[in-house]
């Protein structure tokens, strides 16, 4: 049985899907900056969860693309829709995560047939990598720097992470699901 298609919303030329990831991850880093900066704790930890947020939809798309590109492979367009993996999620958030604008990035069939296995692998493992490790990473620093209430986000944001490496792994469509067919079909 095929996997469920994911929901895209529309396209996205790569220039431009790489464009906005970009800007969201600057804007992610100024609003890191600013909740360490404000005196007001509610500013700072609106500021901190929103940069995790845009670090978090953000990297995702774009790792696969870097990586990709740096291991050979070409890409046509991103793509800007609901999650791949909505079985991943519970019930109550599988609604929200199948209509949330998440970056995938569609690659060309010419130069994945060239791409070695491992490179095909480690394209697909870096998006949901960098999912669960930059988002992390934003918190960790959050917490460095003493922003309000960042300790407890700093957990919070971990056990995210696992549970969205979790997820993929046990998921028959997801990244990691794709990097292990790669491998397999070598």
């Amino acid at each position: 049985m095929n996997p469920p298609l994911r929901r895209v919303f529309f396209r996205l030329s790569i220039a431009a899907g790489n464009t906005f990831q970009i800007a969201g991850l600057a804007a992610a880093c100024f609003c890191f900056f600013e909740s360490q900066s404000t005196r007001t704790a509610w500013f700072a930890v609106a500021a901190m969860l929103c940069g995790w947020a845009l670090l978090y939809f953000c990297c995702h798309g774009i790792a696969h693309w870097l990586t990709g590109r740096l291991l050979g492979i070409g890409f046509a367009y991103y793509t800007v829709g609901g999650t791949s993996n909505p079985k991943g999620w519970p019930p109550g958030l599988r609604w929200i995560f199948e209509h949330l604008l998440f970056f995938g990035v569609q690659t060309e069939k010419s130069s994945m047939q060239r791409a070695s296995p491992q490179a095909r692998a480690v394209m697909w493992s870096a998006g949901v990598t960098s999912s669960a490790v930059v988002p992390s990473l934003g918190a960790l620093w959050a917490w460095r720097n003493k922003v309000p209430g960042s300790r407890l986000f700093f957990l919070v944001a971990v056990f995210w992470a696992i549970g969205t490496l979790a997820s993929n792994w046990t998921s028959s469509n997801g990244d990691y699901a794709k990097a292990r067919r790669a491998l397999a079909n070598s």
